[in-house]
C-alpha cells in the first residue's frame, strides 16, 4: 500500500453546482496541505459546495481530520454555520466512517453512502 494523496476534482451541476473531489490514499499530515491547497483553489476558482468521496481514502489520521475541519472552514460563512452544510462526504470505507463517527465529526460534516444521495441533498 502506497502513503500519499490523489486528488481528482470534478464538477457536477444537478440542481445545484458542486465540486467532488475524489479522494485516493491517505489523508495525513503528509497530504494536508496538499489536500487544502486544491480545496482553496476551488473555492477561489468559484466553487461553494464540496463534495469529498472517500471511496478510496486508506488511511485518515489526525492531520487528515484537521485538515477536512479547515476545509469546512474555507467553505462555511461564519454566519451559515449550522444552517447550511456547504461540505460533505460520501462513500467513506467502514473504518474510515467509525473514526469520523467517534470522533463526532458527523455532527457537522455529514456522510452519504452514495456519491447521488450526497449530490441530491445539496438541493435539499
Amino acid at each position: 500500500m502506497e502513503s500519499g494523496l490523489k486528488i481528482t476534482a470534478e464538477q457536477v451541476s444537478e440542481k445545484i453546482p458542486v465540486t467532488i473531489f475524489h479522494l485516493r490514499g491517505w489523508l495525513d499530515a503528509q497530504s494536508e496541505e496538499q489536500f487544502l491547497g486544491a480545496a482553496r483553489d476551488a473555492y477561489t476558482n468559484g466553487a461553494r459546495n464540496l463534495l469529498l468521496n472517500l471511496a478510496d481514502v486508506d488511511t485518515l489520521t489526525s492531520a487528515g481530520m484537521r485538515a477536512i475541519q479547515k476545509v469546512y472552514k474555507i467553505y462555511t460563512p461564519e454566519d451559515e454555520q449550522f444552517k447550511i452544510v456547504r461540505v460533505k462526504m460520501c462513500n467513506a470505507p467502514p473504518q474510515i466512517y467509525h473514526v469520523l463517527g467517534i470522533t463526532g465529526f458527523l455532527q457537522n460534516i455529514p456522510n452519504y453512502e452514495s456519491t447521488q444521495a450526497a449530490l441530491d441533498s445539496f438541493a435539499g
